[in-house]
């Protein structure tokens, strides 16, 4: 694609110079040789006052000499005989014909018959100008001036290289914008090709940075979403094997109890010893499915420490939804998104998360339902709430169990777990309610310092002082709600 697009830059602009250099260069020869055909006439035109009053070859000669075109000795005069006039008493003169000669009888004749100057070629190289000029007498007297091939050509060969010069310059400098352009093209692609190829080589924290054109930052913050939806996948595939393999705990119990009372014996020792690898292989699957985490540290993507910018992804993945929601019908609301809410989860997993319940609100509720996502900054908390104006869940419990929300149309329910472990990895949490719009309203409240309270870490008084934050929360939380059920019924 690099090479390509130079090339087709280059076959443009070359395209382009041609096009313009070779008129222009015409022009400028052009342009030479009427200045230098200008500045004979003027030359052959000073000597026009004085064949004007005299014919005299002593006073020709001395007014030749002072012009010049004379003193370079480029100038010849011919002026024709004058006959006699006995009756106004005017005596004839014979022709005068002053300074080298380059024309012949033949054209200064033709130059004199026609009363126009012309101009001819010589074979010797350089050029002549006829320039006719009445004399006092009647006649017409021809000054004849000799024009060489480099006055002709005068400063035309600095103008074709000054052309040809600019004309290089833009051939290269178009070259050099269209190779750093395909350099901006090709890279994203590049390192978006890597990434897949890393990915499919089981990278699992590989990411794209979402740079260059429009359409491969897109295409980046897809490929990030489906790697973040690999992960939650693996994971929660993982974690399953973990369960199952729990549940093999009791009749293995069983069956060791079984086998501890089978006696002495070649068989005994058989069963037991096959039980005893049987738990340490189910002991192995357990540790290895939850010792297992995704590869932290993903390229290009800041880690969860960082954090960012809610409001700046809501209003990305928003735009990126807009046009399904515009194809469909749905009406769509913002609100909070004006303004910058840092919170302390990594750019592609928050992405991840709010593409999950956008894709569930457009999968589970009818063409024409509108839907809204509102942003509250609560100080040590952000709340993020995702509602519309659909059928709503029956059983919002169920449906925030791992792997358990089939009441939305028999759905795995691995979107919504991908949001609560978001949320529970800052300290929060996950609900699902009534709407304002009448729908399924889903909240998420993700915790402002970025630390997770898991319950192994909480002694009595953790958990008295984490009732109590939350009986905290849940109280600015409800008059929150009355404010917002207020401005809906406002706005409607």
């Amino acid at each position: 694609m690099r090479w390509a697009l130079v090339k087709v830059c280059l076959a443009v602009t070359a395209m382009v110079v041609v096009a313009f250099a070779v008129p222009l260069g015409l022009v400028v020869q052009e342009m030479a040789r009427d200045r230098a055909f200008s500045n004979a006439e003027r030359q052959a035109a000073a000597i026009g006052p004085t064949l004007s009053i005299t014919t005299d070859r002593n006073q020709l000669a001395r007014a030749v000499a002072s012009t010049q075109m004379g003193a370079a000795n480029r100038m010849a005069v011919h002026v024709p005989a004058v006959p006699a006039d006995p009756v106004a008493g005017v005596p004839g003169s014979g022709a005068v014909d002053l300074g080298p000669g380059w024309a012949g009888a033949g054209q200064i004749e033709d130059t004199r018959r026609l009363g126009r100057a012309s101009t001819m070629a010589l074979k010797s190289g350089g050029s002549v100008l006829l320039q006719p000029t009445a004399i006092g007498s009647g006649g017409i007297a021809i000054v004849e001036i000799y024009v060489p091939e480099g006055e002709v050509s005068n400063g035309v060969g600095t103008a074709w290289l000054v052309l040809a010069g600019v004309g290089l310059a833009l051939v290269v400098g178009s070259v050099a914008v269209a190779d750093r352009l395909g350099v901006r093209m090709v890279q994203p692609a590049q390192r978006l090709a890597d990434a897949a190829q890393q990915l499919g080589e089981g990278r699992l924290g590989t990411r794209v940075p979402e740079e260059g054109p429009a359409e491969l930052r897109s295409a980046a913050v897809a490929f990030n979403s489906m790697a973040d939806q690999v992960v939650g996948l693996l994971a929660n595939e993982r974690e399953l094997a973990a369960d199952l393999s729990h549940r093999l705990r009791t009749p293995l119990t069983v069956l060791r109890l079984n086998a501890a009372s089978l006696g002495e014996g070649p068989a005994a020792d058989q069963t037991r010893s096959a039980v005893e690898q049987l738990e340490r292989e189910v002991d192995t699957i357990i540790r290895t499915a939850r010792e297992q985490r995704p590869q932290t540290g993903p390229v290009g993507v800041a880690g969860a420490g960082a954090g960012c910018d809610a409001s700046e992804v809501i209003r990305e993945r928003m735009a990126f939804w807009s046009a399904l929601a515009e194809d469909e019908g749905r009406e769509v609301r913002l609100a909070g998104v004006d303004r910058t809410v840092r919170i302390p989860v990594a750019r592609p997993e928050f992405a991840a998360a709010l593409d999950a319940l956008l894709g569930n609100v457009f999968r589970h509720t009818p063409e024409g339902t509108r839907f809204a996502v509102d942003v509250h900054d609560a100080g040590d908390a952000v709340i993020v709430l995702v509602s519309d104006a659909g059928p709503g869940i029956d059983d919002p419990d169920a449906a925030l169990q791992r792997g358990n929300d089939g009441a939305r149309d028999g759905s795995t329910g691995l979107g919504l777990d991908i949001v609560r472990r978001v949320a529970e990895a800052t300290g929060g949490d996950v609900r699902i309610g009534r709407s304002v719009l009448g729908g399924t309203e889903v909240r998420i409240w993700i915790g402002g310092d970025g630390r997770a309270t898991g319950p192994g870490r909480r002694g009595r008084r953790g958990r008295r002082g984490q009732r109590g934050q939350r009986g905290q929360r849940w109280r600015r939380w409800r008059r929150w709600r009355v404010r917002r059920r207020r401005q809906a019924g406002g706005e409607g």
